[in-house]
């Protein structure tokens, strides 16, 4: 193409002729409307054939265009045949080796997952763990691996904490019941529990200290909340959906951590739920389970079961704030510090302050009912009003003593003479 560019740039005399490409015409000289009189005109129009005129150029071919535009075409043509010719070969030789094949690729896919594990294992400290045949899970200094990456790279320490179950009720509970405030770490703890069973059974190396692990035939897992729009089913309705399917099918061997069960109806409703669905895996199940719930009344029926026990997520409160030890404790929580979430995660300091106000007076009258307690209960306008700040408070707020000039601080203190004069 480029030399039979060159050939007719020289038998015209235009330096600037261009051969181009496209799928109408295929090869062909684009030419300018001055370069096309040229082209058109005696003895040059008998070589160079007219095909088509665009508003700012004119096209032409000629007869070695034409055949040279022919040539590609069928080596186009040819070039897919075969293609096609030797991909159909190399099927069929695929076809015939596909158990081989198939046999390679597991043995690479097992390779890999071996090589990630043990690189994993290495970099984390990981520990070969003890199965056997018991009803037993005792671990000790156990990690969650995916949450202690996470805050590792906010460069902060996970902290480990050990986990004892036995569904013979023997090294520790059937039941655990795992009390606590938000963001104290309920859900990790349930989760890499159950990450200890699956890791382990796995044959990986187990992010603990140590771990000694019964044979696990299913793990359950009902951990989060969310709904199920498509089938018409609310969160609290697939939340029951699927603690009836653990019921159901968890036997002695199985592991089930269950968390916050009932709490997406009312409070007795939810409570009486999430003691029934503790005694039946604790009496019926008979298998190890993890139970985290705000509901304290939990504590005292894993007091009363034969392999039932309390745990809690330690947390203290430090010069008006709440800090998480993320310390798994034996024993029930002595109180949630819901309120003292609701304040970290934000909440208007006027709410959170409501809130502690109508938690005083629900705890004051613990022996009302909740209507009689509402009917005692002030209103939050009312509240809001009595708290109103004064006229001589507010205007103590405007003031800014550290950039008032003395003229200024003299102007204040007749303002606020004249507030405080106001308001009696």
């Amino acid at each position: 193409i480029a030399a039979l560019q060159a050939k007719y740039a020289e038998e015209t005399g235009i330096a600037g002729l261009k051969l181009k490409h496209n799928g109408v015409l295929g090869y062909h000289i684009d030419a300018t409307t001055k370069q096309a009189e040229a082209l058109m005109a005696p003895p040059l129009n008998a070589r160079f054939i007219h095909r088509q005129t665009n508003a700012g150029s004119v096209r032409f071919t000629t007869t070695e265009l034409a055949e040279l535009d022919a040539k590609i075409a069928r080596a186009g043509e040819a070039s897919l045949a075969r293609e096609l010719a030797l991909f159909k070969e190399l099927a069929g030789q695929a076809a015939a080796r596909a158990a081989d094949i198939r046999a390679a690729a597991e043995a690479l896919a097992t390779l890999d997952v071996a090589a990630g594990l043990a690189q994993w294992a290495e970099e984390s400290q990981a520990t070969r763990p003890e199965i056997d045949e018991s009803l037993a899970l005792l671990a000790e200094g156990a990690r969650h691996p995916v949450v202690e990456e996470g805050v590792r790279r906010d460069g902060q320490g996970f902290t480990p904490n050990d986990a004892r179950l036995d569904a013979e009720g023997k090294s520790g509970p059937r039941l655990l019941v795992v009390t606590g405030p938000n963001m104290a770490g309920k859900s990790t703890y349930l989760r890499q529990i159950a990450l200890l069973a699956v890791l382990a059974q796995a044959g990986s190396f187990v992010p603990a200290r140590k771990l000694r692990l019964g044979v696990v035939d299913r793990v359950f897992a009902r951990v989060g909340a969310s709904d199920d729009l498509a089938r018409g089913r609310s969160t609290f309705m697939t939340e029951m959906v699927e603690t009836a399917a653990i019921l159901h099918q968890a036997g002695p061997r199985a592991l089930v951590v269950l968390d916050e069960i009932g709490r997406g109806t009312a409070t007795f409703d939810g409570l009486a739920i999430a003691w029934a669905v503790a005694e039946h895996l604790h009496e019926a199940n008979k298998c190890r389970s993890v139970f985290a719930t705000h509901y304290h009344e939990l504590t005292r029926l894993a007091e009363k079961l034969e392999a039932g026990a309390n745990a809690h997520l330690r947390a203290k409160e430090w010069k008006g704030d709440l800090v998480f030890l993320h310390e798994v404790s034996p024993g029930p929580a002595d109180r949630s510090y819901g309120i003292q979430v609701a304040k970290l995660a934000g909440l208007p300091k006027s709410a959170v302050e409501r809130a502690r106000a109508v938690l005083a007076r629900l705890e004051a009258n613990g022996g009302s009912t909740r209507v009689e307690i509402a009917d005692e209960l002030p209103l939050f306008a009312q509240v809001m009003a009595e708290h109103a700040p004064s006229a001589l408070e507010a205007a103590f707020a405007e003031i800014n003593p550290d950039g008032l000039s003395p003229r200024e601080a003299l102007e204040a203190l007749y303002r606020l003479k004249a507030a405080a004069d106001s308001g009696r």
